[in-house]
């Protein structure tokens, strides 16, 4: 029984201890020279997603826009470009944008380009992947449309590899 005590008591701890992204004052420029920051998405869940325009998973731009559309009084949706995987976001700006909005109509939160690992990862992904610093996990950026989830006071509460649909049950059950 004491060690289950004990046990208990750390992960409290634990869960205490864990970090949230709006500790730091992360900027990052929109895909259109806007300023995203982060810190101005308290009180919502956050969904960042490292998004391409020629992969196979890129049908989930039309996911993640219902999802936005079904949630977005209470949901933040972040797209950050990658071309990271195969070279499957080779487009600028204004291509990126052009493509997302022809196809998809996208309305939510997109950023410029980024790594989202490797000697150049965006501080945004540093903070999502090191478990030192979000207090959470440790994981790697595998492919395209990987998934990860903030509460609405920054922590990060779920990792989603991209064959994990955006209206899924793993992701709208926690919202």
């Amino acid at each position: 029984m004491k060690k289950l005590i004990t046990l208990l008591f750390l992960l409290s701890v634990l869960v205490s201890n864990a970090q949230s992204i709006y500790d730091k004052e992360f900027k990052i420029n929109g895909l259109l020279g806007d300023t995203v920051e982060l810190n101005s998405f308290k009180g919502k869940k956050v969904l960042i997603v490292n998004v391409a325009s020629k992969c196979g998973y890129t049908p989930q731009y039309a996911g993640l826009q219902k999802l936005y559309d079904a949630h977005k009084d209470s949901l933040v949706i972040i797209g950050f470009p990658c071309n990271q995987f195969m070279s499957q976001e080779p487009g600028d700006a204004t291509e990126i944008h052009g493509f997302c909005q022809k196809n998809y109509g996208v309305t939510f939160q997109m950023t410029e380009k980024v790594d989202v690992k490797g000697s150049e990862q965006n501080e945004v992904y540093q903070w999502l992947t090191q478990k030192s610093l979000n207090g959470f996990d440790d994981s790697k950026v595998k492919w395209n449309f990987q998934k990860y989830l903030l509460d609405e006071e920054g922590k990060l509460i779920a990792v989603f590899p991209s064959n994990v649909k955006p209206q899924s049950t793993e992701i709208t059950n926690l919202l």
